[in-house]
């Protein structure tokens, strides 16, 4: 019986812990830009479940997603996954 309540109690509080990180709840376009050297890019920004807004911008016509903004770093090719990345960096 005690292994059973442990059990539980163990899957409750992994499924809490993960409830608890940031998710993004939306995501918003602000403008398109370019860098000094003529790189054109755009700027969005995410809005995450715990209140913080993170900027993202996408590059090569929407095929990079990086966090931050006018940054290249920190990127993926994917704007959801992007998205996670920035509200678990906040």
């Amino acid at each position: 019986m005690n292994l059973i309540k442990l059990a539980a109690a163990t899957a409750l509080l992994s499924f809490s812990v993960g409830s608890l990180a940031a998710k993004p709840t939306s995501i918003v376009f602000k403008s398109n830009s370019e860098t000094t050297d003529g790189t054109p890019y755009s700027q969005y920004e995410v809005k995450c479940s715990n209140g913080k807004k993170v900027p993202l911008t996408a590059w090569d016509k929407r095929r990079k997603w990086c966090v931050g903004e006018a940054s290249a770093a920190d990127c993926e090719k994917k704007q959801i996954k992007a998205a996670k990345a920035a509200c678990d960096a906040v």
